[in-house]
């Protein structure tokens, strides 16, 4: 299938305990220079919303999964700087736009640097509409629970590869949509790089 990037197979077991990357858990807003190995936006994106043995790494409302996760590359070794959507049941890539978009996202970011000088951005959207279709008026809170999980998940995940992350949440809900070309409400923008300090 033409524009379709089979992810490197991701790593059921790792050298930290779940333990330990809670402890080490931290928002990093600086990050060292240098490319991320496609290994490890492999890992990253399968924590956020990857398919596990039961069904998700993220635990999703009566199973309507309304959250899509799109990587804005930048600096990742073997991948083109542009614009993907992860397909969780293939664990790969769909090439949504060519280009580093991540000075415009940082733009529509309210200009927080650590977006334009990260490595990548994860951003994960949502259609509320899959899951309204249930739950109705519930939908609301059971999205933003979600994308609380699937955050949580990429920050851990983060942590166990010696990585930093930070969860984003102000800015431009049109800016951002306009930068991606997507029609889902963005939630979440997780800038992803290498250590280089805290805040």
């Amino acid at each position: 299938m033409a524009g379709v990037i089979r992810l490197p197979r991701v790593r059921e077991k790792g050298p930290s305990s779940l333990e330990e990357t809670l402890n080490e858990r931290r928002s990093v807003r600086e990050y060292i220079r240098g490319p991320l190995g496609l290994d490890e936006v492999s890992q990253l994106l399968w924590a956020a919303s990857g398919a596990n043995l039961y069904r998700r790494t993220a635990p999703s409302a009566g199973a309507t999964y309304p959250l899509e996760t799109y990587l804005v590359a930048g600096e990742v070794e073997g991948l083109a700087p542009a614009l993907y959507h992860y397909v969780p049941s293939g664990h790969a890539l769909e090439t949504a736009a060519d280009g580093d978009l991540r000075r415009k996202l940082s733009g529509a970011a309210l200009g927080q640097g650590m977006v334009a000088s990260a490595p990548v951005d994860i951003v994960i959207a949502a259609d509320y509409a899959r899951t309204a279709g249930r739950y109705g008026r519930r939908a609301d809170r059971y999205v933003h629970m979600e994308a609380g999980h699937a955050g949580q998940n990429v920050s851990l995940q983060a942590i166990a590869l010696g990585l930093g992350s930070v969860m984003v949440g102000a800015f431009d809900d049109a800016g951002v949509r306009e930068v991606l070309g997507i029609g889902e409400e963005p939630l979440y923008i997780i800038p992803v790089g290498r250590l280089g300090g805290s805040a």
